[in-house]
């Protein structure tokens, strides 16, 4: 079984990290999805015989690692939902982006239209696109910035478009920003919610390991 980093689970949810490169549920691909090594988990750990069920109520791109939460009950999933769809969940994200941003925060509205190409574009024919950032520390030496990005919708690319569109790419972005490689900085470290069934306040937090551009600095 692969194994797999839970924060939290119980009846009606678990908390997992989601790792770099591997998808949120699966695709055309055939590639082994989150989903798919959750619901692997679940089966062994408890024993369960036949399919077990697992809610997906959002999901990350594949290159970005963090923290995602998935429903173990039919309830649960559609009360997490409408919770994710109201933008009732926090969702913050650190990103290490190219350049000195002009203001220590800010917050950025945009309209993201998703091309036939799979990339994302600033359009006014797109669809209203907001998140607020809040520089962390800039590394002089390499000329970049680690923000905490703060995604109040979740376009496709949203986080990567906003900050390219701006000439500040995100560091190893292969998409939008320069090709080298690398990982890319951008990883999902705190999600904030209501547990749908207890209504209890949930925080999570859970920073990226220190590898990579991620060296650059103090997490």
């Amino acid at each position: 079984m692969n194994k797999i980093n839970v924060l939290y689970e119980d009846n009606h949810i678990i908390v997992v990290e989601k790792p770099y490169n591997v998808l949120s549920q699966g695709d055309s691909t055939g590639d082994l999805s989150l989903l798919d090594m959750v619901k692997q988990y679940i089966k062994e750990k408890y024993h369960k015989p036949g399919n077990v069920y697992l809610g997906l109520v959002h999901r990350l791109d594949r290159p970005v690692g963090g923290i995602m939460v998935f429903a173990r009950s039919s309830k649960a999933a559609s009360r997490l939902c409408k919770c994710f769809n109201e933008h009732q969940v926090q969702k913050k994200y650190l990103a290490i982006v190219h350049g000195k941003l002009d203001k220590e925060e800010d917050e950025w509205i945009d309209y993201i239209l998703k091309g036939s190409d799979g990339k994302s574009i600033i359009s006014p024919d797109g669809k209203k696109a907001i998140l607020q950032y809040k520089v962390l520390d800039y590394n002089t030496e390499y000329d970049c910035s680690l923000v905490s990005i703060l995604l109040k919708s979740g376009r496709h690319h949203q986080i990567r478009v906003q900050f390219a569109s701006r000439g500040h790419y995100l560091l190893g972005d292969q998409r939008y920003g320069v090709l080298d490689n690398q990982q890319i900085c951008l990883f999902a470290y705190q999600l904030s919610f209501t547990h749908p069934v207890t209504k209890e306040e949930m925080s999570f937090e859970l920073f990226p390991e220190n590898k990579g551009y991620w060296t650059r600095f103090t997490l």
